[in-house]
C-alpha cells in the first residue's frame, strides 16, 4: 500500500503524517487453535515468514497495522482486538471484514465539537491520554476487528482465499494486508453512526458528519433535520466530504476527468446527468459527442411488435442514422444492443436503466466490433429525458476535464451515496468513481 493511496484517508482522520508516530497494538482476541493460532502449516509467502496459518494471519495484520502507526500521531496506544472468526458468506458474496470503535466518547478535554460523539483511537489522541483505562468490558481494547476464516471453503466464495503475503502480489487472490488497512481507518474513525433513517447516536452528531456535506442541499449533516439527512444518504454522486485536508489532497490523487451526459435543450431537461459508463467500445473524451437523442425501435417478436430495447434489428435506422439511440434495458448483451444501433448509424448509445437506483453502474461486455460510445442513466433520468424526445433532446456525451474522478465541481472528494442506501458502505467510505481506486472505497 503506497502513500499516494492513503492520503486521503489520512486527511479524514484529521492526522498529519509529518511527525509519524503511533503504537497500534494487536490483541489476539482467537481460542487456541483457531484464527490468528490455526496450526494448519504454510509455506512462507511475498515477504511474510510465517509458517503456519494463524502466524500467517497474524504477521499480515500487524504490518498492515503498522503501516497505520508509521502515518498516524497519537501519544497514546491504540489497541486492537483482533480475530479470524465465520462471517456471512455465500457462494457468490462474503463478509471480508468488521471493524468498528469499541466505545465512543463525547465532551473530554480536547474535543474540538461540544455534543460530538468520536470513536475512541481519535478522542484518546485529542485527550492526550486513554479516556477508558482498563475498562472490564473491552480489556482497555479500542477497536474490535473481525476477518472472515471461512473464506475460500464451500459456500463462501470457493475458488479463491486470503493472500497473505506482504507485496501486494496477489494476483486472483484477495489481499489481506489491503483489507486490514481499510478496515482499521473505520476503527480509526472513518465511518459515520448515523443511519439510514437519518437519525443521529443517541440524538448527537458523531465527528465524522461534521464534515458531510450536501451538494443539493447546500448544508452539512450536522445542520439538517433527520429527514434531511435520510434523503441525503441516498443522493448519490451529490455527497461530498468538506474538509479542507482532504480538498487540497484531492488534485494529487484523483485523476481528471468525469464522465457525464450533457442536455442542451430543451430547457424543461437541461443540466449534466450521471453516467455509468462501457467497459467495451472506445472510452469518452473531453471533445466529446454530440447529437440528439432518438429513441431507438426493433421488433419485440415474430408477430412485429414494437421494442425500444434494440435486443433486434433496428426498424427506425433512417430516423436514428447519425444521431444518438436512446435505449431501455432489455434482456439481451449490452454489446448486442450497441451493435444493432451501430448497424443503423447511431453515434452513440444511451441505455436508460429498467429499474430504480443510483448512480448509475457501468456497462459491462466485451466486443471489439462495438465502435461507438455507450453510456448508462438511471430509470428517473430516463423517464425524465423519454418525456421530452418529441420535444427534441440534444445531448453530449463527453469526459469533464473540469471535474477530477471522484470529486464533485468544487474540487471535494465525493463520499458513497448510493440509492437504494447500502447498509455497512453507504456514507462512510469515498464513491467509487474515483479513479485511481481509494483505500477507502467499498
Amino acid at each position: 500500500m503506497t502513500a499516494r493511496r492513503t492520503a486521503i484517508a489520512l486527511a479524514v482522520l484529521g492526522l498529519s503524517a509529518l511527525l509519524p508516530a503511533a503504537t497500534l497494538t494487536i490483541v489476539n482476541a482467537n481460542a487456541a487453535s483457531s484464527g490468528f493460532n490455526d496450526p494448519t502449516p504454510a509455506t512462507p509467502v511475498g515477504g511474510n515468514a510465517g509458517t503456519t496459518l494463524g502466524a500467517q494471519r497474524l504477521i499480515a495484520f500487524q504490518y498492515a497495522a503498522d503501516l497505520w502507526g508509521a502515518l498516524l500521531v497519537s501519544d497514546v496506544e491504540i489497541r486492537i482486538q483482533a480475530s479470524f472468526v465465520a462471517l456471512d458468506c455465500t457462494e457468490d458474496s462474503a463478509t471480508l471484514g468488521s471493524t468498528a470503535s469499541i466505545q465512543l466518547a463525547q465532551d473530554f478535554p480536547g474535543a474540538r465539537f461540544p455534543s460530538t460523539w468520536y470513536p475512541t483511537a481519535l478522542a484518546n489522541r485529542l485527550a492526550g491520554h486513554d479516556l477508558f483505562p482498563g475498562n472490564p468490558n473491552t480489556n482497555g481494547d479500542d477497536i474490535r476487528s473481525r476477518f472472515n476464516s471461512s473464506l475460500g471453503m464451500t459456500n463462501c466464495l470457493s475458488g479463491t482465499d486470503w493472500y497473505y503475503g506482504l507485496d501486494n502480489n496477489h494476483l486472483n487472490k484477495i489481499d489481506l494486508v489491503t483489507v486490514v488497512l481499510h478496515e482499521l481507518a473505520h476503527g480509526l474513525g472513518f465511518e459515520t453512526f448515523v443511519d439510514s433513517s437519518g437519525a443521529q447516536f443517541l440524538n448527537d452528531p458523531d465527528v465524522y458528519e461534521h464534515l458531510i456535506f450536501d451538494t443539493d442541499a447546500g448544508q452539512l449533516w450536522t445542520d439538517m433535520s433527520p429527514t434531511q439527512r435520510a434523503a441525503s444518504y441516498v443522493n448519490a454522486r451529490r455527497v461530498s466530504w468538506a474538509g479542507t485536508r482532504v480538498q487540497a489532497v484531492v488534485p494529487g490523487i484523483l485523476d481528471p476527468g468525469t464522465p457525464l451526459l450533457r442536455v442542451d435543450t430543451p430547457a424543461s431537461v437541461a443540466g449534466e446527468y450521471p453516467v455509468g459508463i462501457a467497459v467495451f467500445g472506445p472510452p469518452l473524451s473531453a471533445a466529446g459527442v454530440s447529437g440528439t437523442l432518438v429513441p431507438a425501435q426493433d421488433a419485440a417478436d415474430a408477430a412485429g411488435a414494437t421494442a425500444t430495447d434494440a435486443c433486434s434489428a433496428i426498424s427506425n435506422a433512417a430516423a436514428l442514422a447519425g444521431k444518438m439511440a436512446f435505449v431501455d434495458r432489455g434482456t439481451c448483451l449490452f454489446t448486442d444492443k450497441a451493435k444493432n444501433v451501430q448497424k443503423a448509424g447511431a453515434i452513440a448509445m444511451v441505455v436508460a436503466d429498467n429499474e430504480a437506483g443510483a448512480p448509475p453502474e457501468a456497462l459491462g461486455g466485451a466486443d471489439d466490433a462495438v465502435e461507438i460510445p455507450a453510456v448508462r442513466i438511471t430509470l428517473d433520468d430516463g423517464n425524465r429525458l423519454r418525456a421530452a424526445l418529441a420535444a427534441g433532446v440534444d445531448v453530449t456525451l463527453a469526459l469533464d476535464l473540469s471535474v477530477r474522478s471522484g470529486a464533485d465541481a468544487r474540487g471535494r472528494a465525493l463520499l458513497f451515496a448510493t440509492d437504494p442506501d447500502q447498509p455497512g458502505s453507504s456514507i462512510s467510505h469515498f464513491d467509487d468513481s474515483a479513479r485511481p481506486n481509494l483505500l477507502m472505497e467499498p
